[in-house]
């Protein structure tokens, strides 16, 4: 059945101020440029005003200093990107799912299973663990031993969750995630690895979404942490011992080594790689694919992104930066010269 509000009552859910015609009815949300009569649009980019013009839609979500650029109805929100996906959830509710488990799911012994779970086919849930109430566990997940997943957790199908791990309420984990493997810890002797066993555990606090194919290792010694309200994209590495602070959020294919930790309400950009055992302060912002080598210890915004060029050009200046070294030495002894000759004139 398709969802429908009054712009009235998604003012009135949502806050905001309506201008223009509260009783036109919503049923879905789109883009300036392909949104219906019976749609809501968002300017959020002043670059884009040009479109209102042409929009067919019923409705928009506009900023207070847009509240004026257009005679369309409207809802005008202090935020109106974050009034978007409130209205986007709004009527795009994720699908209910019936309590109960499935006849081919295996649940070990002492397993403590809310009844308001929902617990899907081939799901596979280990002795002790316990499933909080309203948790959705989707085909062919694993729930290790002991382990401890909250209140309106959804697991996508095909999440692995190792032994001993403790999941906070409302964790969205997307399919193919796996929270707990073994950290990569090994130590060298008489020329063979020998694996240090990783003892520790993954702490995953409360609002957590973590994207598809991301890992999260367990602790070597002591646990692996990912706060409250962290956000993560698809395919990122989080090592042994990584503490991330609350609200942070991480885009794709990011790998963030062991022990290090990172603050509150950072933005790490795609392909960013963070070194072991650093510490990122509080609101830091990493720029796409840049490597960070050392701990940031203020607030700010950072990029160690080289531009990209024509291959020919590249290959030059890659091959003057081999002398970058020499060339620095040289200005240094050019420098002293200098300096010597002053010294004579004076």
């Amino acid at each position: 059945m398709t969802v429908s509000y009054r712009l009235s009552e998604i003012a009135e859910k949502l806050g905001g101020r309506v201008l223009g015609d509260a009783e036109v009815r919503i049923t879905q949300i789109a883009t300036l440029d392909s949104a219906q009569p019976d749609q809501i649009s968002f300017l959020t980019n002043s670059k884009y005003r040009g479109q209102l013009a042409e929009t067919r839609a019923g409705a928009l979500i506009l900023a207070e200093s847009d509240a004026d650029v257009t005679i369309l109805p409207r809802i005008v929100s202090n935020n109106p990107y974050a009034y978007f996906a409130k209205v986007s959830a709004l009527l795009n509710p994720m699908p209910e799912n019936k309590p109960g488990v499935d006849p081919s799911a295996i649940i070990g012994a002492g397993a403590k299973i809310a009844p308001t779970a929902s617990i899907s086919g081939n799901v596979v849930i280990g002795e002790g663990a316990i499933v909080g109430e309203h948790a959705v566990i989707g085909a062919g997940c694993y729930v290790g031993a002991n382990t401890q997943l909250g209140s309106y957790a959804r697991l996508y199908p095909r999440v692995v969750i190792y032994h001993n791990c403790v999941i906070g309420n409302n964790l969205i984990a997307h399919s193919g995630v796996v929270i707990g493997a073994d950290g990569f810890g090994i130590a060298m002797d008489e020329g063979r690895w020998v694996k240090i066993p990783q003892i520790g555990r993954v702490i995953i606090g409360n609002d957590v979404e973590i994207g598809a194919n991301t890992t999260i290792d367990r602790g070597a010694l002591s646990d692996t942490v990912i706060e409250d309200g962290v956000k993560m994209d698809n395919q990122i590495q989080i090592a042994h011992n990584v503490h991330i602070g609350a609200h942070t959020a991480i885009a794709g294919c990011v790998g963030i080594a062991g022990s290090a930790t990172i603050g509150k309400y950072c933005r790490i950009g795609g392909s960013a790689g963070i070194l072991g055992h650093l510490q990122i302060a509080d609101h830091v912002e990493i720029a796409s694919f840049t490597l960070i080598g050392k701990s940031i210890r203020e607030a700010g915004s950072y990029a160690g992104i080289f531009p990209f060029s024509r291959n020919d050009e590249w290959r030059k200046t890659a091959a003057q930066l081999r002398h970058l070294d020499e060339l620095a030495h040289k200005v240094k002894s050019l420098q002293q010269e200098i300096k010597a000759l002053r010294r004579k004139e004076k």
